[in-house]
């Protein structure tokens, strides 16, 4: 008796099957059982994190600080938001603020500078908020 073999297009297909199950596995989000939001859950923080002079930030818009993962916004003179910089719909980090909008290029999504909410999708939700303070002249963030 002989053993059955697979044919190269056989062998093909089940590899090609397998690596879009993977491919899709690792695009797909999570949440935790504590409410998470699609995979962008950011980690507690244990104190402020200094950013450096408020000044940087300008009036009607904000800037985006890549290495922290924050974006910090300014609404109004002396008003300072910070909200996460990693986008709620993929996670990727927010690019920029342009025209009083928070802007992620990966898929358009764009959030408000003042509460962090979906002004235009696919993002699902907010950014999240973090803690702002203005100490001698530089940003504390607390994230948490």
């Amino acid at each position: 008796m002989t053993e059955p073999t697979a044919s190269r297009r056989t062998v093909l297909c089940c590899a090609a099957v397998a690596f879009a199950g993977a491919t899709v596995a690792g695009c797909s989000s999570s949440s935790s059982s504590s409410g998470g939001s699609g995979g962008t859950e950011e980690p507690k923080s244990s104190g402020p994190v200094d950013l450096g002079p408020a000044a940087d930030v300008p009036v009607g818009g904000g800037k985006v600080y890549r290495e922290q993962a924050v974006v910090v916004t300014q609404p109004a003179v002396g008003e300072y938001k910070a909200f996460s910089a990693k986008c709620t719909h993929a996670g990727c980090l927010v690019n920029g603020v342009v025209k009083e909008q928070i802007q992620c290029l990966c898929h358009g999504s764009r959030f408000g500078i003042s509460d962090g909410a979906v002004q235009d999708g696919p993002a699902p939700k907010p950014l999240p908020a973090y803690q702002v303070a203005v100490q001698n002249g530089n940003l504390q963030v607390t994230k948490g």
